[in-house]
């Protein structure tokens, strides 16, 4: 059965959701996304995903067409409407469609377009949360405000479809010989005295969502967290490495560039930490 999705105040099925080829998403990538998990129904760290939205938003000055609580009230109508137990929502704001193709803002009253639609995912026991991922290594040739969650995402493309022909699960991007992040995730190691590590928020990376939860949960049970930069050969000396997502949650990372990390193995800390994270995602969806 075809999916539904919403487009600028209507619910219609998913092969029925179009919008302007004049929509300075398509023309420009002039728009921001999220994209929030769905565990048993229900949204896991959604507040924390909007908030995030409102952010990028404002940077790029951005009006929404909805409040928060409206988009909120929207993706949890889409979860019911799609009888969705496991998966995502992805979420579009752009600036909306003008008259023409012109670079700067349009004049008048254009309203910003608001698309959302969901897909089906169990995150949770995903095979390669078991057997952990290989990962890539390929150069950050992205713009300087990657801080916004910008639906720009060429490079990221460009980086996946690299990881996806080498048969690894994710590239790592690297700029000036540090890790940056992955293509669609956070980059984390453990070192051999068990110090989690990950870069430092800034405008390098984009600030994640469960990367920001993650943190959260280690520290609360005395785990210690630095956030700096840290080198692929750094990486490769690391008792574990991982990423984070809210498509993947907490992911081992076994091998980068062919050469193992840890033994190959996935690591007792990555692997604790998903459990955690999981556990507090099923306590605290909405």
């Amino acid at each position: 059965m075809d999916s539904i999705a919403y487009v600028n105040g209507s619910f219609v099925p998913l092969s029925d959701a179009k919008v302007s080829v004049l929509d300075r998403g398509f023309l420009f990538a002039d728009g921001i996304y999220e994209v929030s998990a769905v565990l048993d129904g229900k949204l896991v760290d959604n507040a924390s995903h909007l908030a995030r939205l409102e952010r990028s938003v404002g940077e790029i000055k951005l009006k929404l067409p909805e409040t928060v609580g409206r988009i909120t009230e929207i993706q949890k109508e889409l979860i019911a409407r799609n009888k969705l137990a496991n998966g995502l929502v992805y979420l579009q704001v752009t600036r909306g469609a003008d008259t023409g193709r012109d670079f700067p803002f349009p004049k008048g009253d254009v309203k910003s377009s608001l698309v959302m639609f969901t897909s089906e995912k169990d995150i949770v026991n995903a095979v390669s949360a078991k057997t952990g991922i290989n990962v890539i290594t390929v150069p950050d040739i992205r713009w300087e405000r990657r801080d916004i969650k910008s639906v720009a995402l060429l490079a990221q493309v460009l980086a996946k479809q690299a990881a996806a022909e080498a048969g690894a699960g994710e590239a790592w991007m690297l700029e000036d010989g540090f890790v940056t992040e992955g293509g669609s995730s956070t980059a984390f190691i453990v070192t051999q005295d068990d110090v989690i590590v990950t870069r430092q928020n800034s405008n390098a990376i984009l600030p994640g969502c469960t990367r920001k939860a993650v943190m959260a949960l280690a520290e609360e049970r005395q785990l210690r967290v630095e956030e700096r930069a840290f080198t692929v050969a750094e990486a490769l000396a690391a008792k574990e490495a991982f990423i984070t997502s809210a498509s993947s949650f907490v992911q081992p990372v076994v091998a980068i560039d062919g050469k193992q990390v840890g033994g190959g193995k996935p690591g007792p800390m990555a692997t604790r930490l998903r459990e955690i994270y999981v556990e507090f995602a099923k306590a605290t969806g909405v």
